[in-house]
C-alpha cells in the first residue's frame, strides 16, 4: 500500500528525467510526475534523452535521480539509452515502458541490468506504486539524504521532533493535545504545501468516524496553539487553507 505521505517526503527534491515519443503519454504521465517530483525534464527520443542526461550532470554536477524510458522512439530507442546511461552511471535508478508487443526486448534489457518494468497502456496506480517502491528504495540506501532527519527547525527557540511527534521551546516540551499534535504533524511533514482545509480535517479527526467536524472546529485548535506558542506563524491563505511558515 502507497503512503502518500511519505511519497511526497520521499519525492522532495528529486529531479526525473522522462523519455517518450508519445505526446498523449507524455501529457498524462508528465503531470502526473509534477505532482510528485520537484523537477522533471521530458525528451522524446533517446537521442534528446541522452543529451539531457549528460547537460544535467554537468551543470549540476549529479545525475538524475530517476529516469523512465519508454523502449521504441525515434532517433535512438530506449535500449540504447539504458546502456548509455548505465556507462555513465552504472548505479541510475531507471524504469523501462514496455508494450506487450515489445517482449522480445526485455531479455536484452533484463541482461543489461534493468529489473524495474512498466507495461503499457500504463495503469497509474500501479505506476506510482512502483515509483513509490523504487524512491523508498532510494532514499533507504542513500545516508547522504539530509531532508529526512527528524528535526524540524521552525524558529530559533522551536523544534519539531518528527519521529516523537513532539514540540519543543528552547529545548522543553510544549504539551499538547492529541489534535495539536496531528495538526502539526500534517503541517510540518509538507512544510512548503498549503493544505486545504477539507485535507487537514480528514487527517485530524480520521480515527473519529462518528465526527463531523467543519472549518471552526479546526479554527479552534489553531486559536489555542497561537495562544499556547504566540511566534508559531500558521497562515490562513484566503480561500485555500493553512500552512506554517519556517523562519
Amino acid at each position: 500500500m502507497i503512503d502518500y505521505v511519505m511519497l511526497e517526503e520521499y519525492a522532495k527534491g528529486l529531479s526525473v528525467l522522462f523519455v517518450e515519443d508519445d505526446e498523449n503519454i507524455i501529457k498524462e504521465t508528465s503531470e502526473l510526475l509534477e505532482l510528485i517530483f520537484s523537477n522533471v525534464e521530458i525528451a522524446r527520443d533517446g537521442k534528446e534523452g541522452i543529451d539531457k542526461f549528460l547537460n544535467f550532470k554537468k551543470e549540476n554536477d549529479k545525475f538524475f535521480d530517476l529516469v523512465i524510458t519508454d523502449i521504441k522512439m525515434p532517433n535512438m530507442d530506449g535500449i540504447e539509452l539504458t546502456k548509455l546511461i548505465y556507462k555513465e552511471n552504472k548505479e541510475q535508478l531507471l524504469i523501462v515502458l514496455s508494450a506487450h508487443s515489445e517482449t522480445k526486448y526485455l531479455v536484452e534489457l533484463i541482461n543489461i541490468g534493468i529489473s524495474h518494468f512498466i507495461t503499457k497502456p500504463i495503469n497509474y496506480d500501479s505506476f506510482v506504486n512502483t515509483i513509490y517502491i523504487k524512491i523508498k528504495e532510494y532514499n533507504e540506501n542513500n545516508k547522504d539524504i539530509k531532508s529526512f532527519s527528524p528535526i524540524v527547525i521552525i524558529d530559533e527557540e522551536l523544534k519539531w521532533d518528527k519521529n516523537l511527534k513532539e514540540l519543543y521551546k528552547n529545548n522543553q516540551q510544549i504539551k499538547l493535545t492529541r489534535k495539536e499534535v496531528l495538526l502539526l504533524d500534517i503541517l510540518l511533514k509538507f512544510r512548503e504545501k498549503t493544505h486545504t482545509v477539507e485535507e487537514i480535517l480528514n487527517f485530524i479527526w480520521a480515527d473519529d468516524i462518528n465526527s463531523f467536524p467543519d472549518i471552526s472546529n479546526l479554527k479552534n485548535i489553531i486559536s489555542r496553539l497561537r495562544k499556547k506558542i504566540p511566534t508559531l506563524d500558521i497562515e490562513n491563505v484566503y480561500g485555500f487553507g493553512y500552512r506554517i511558515n519556517i523562519k
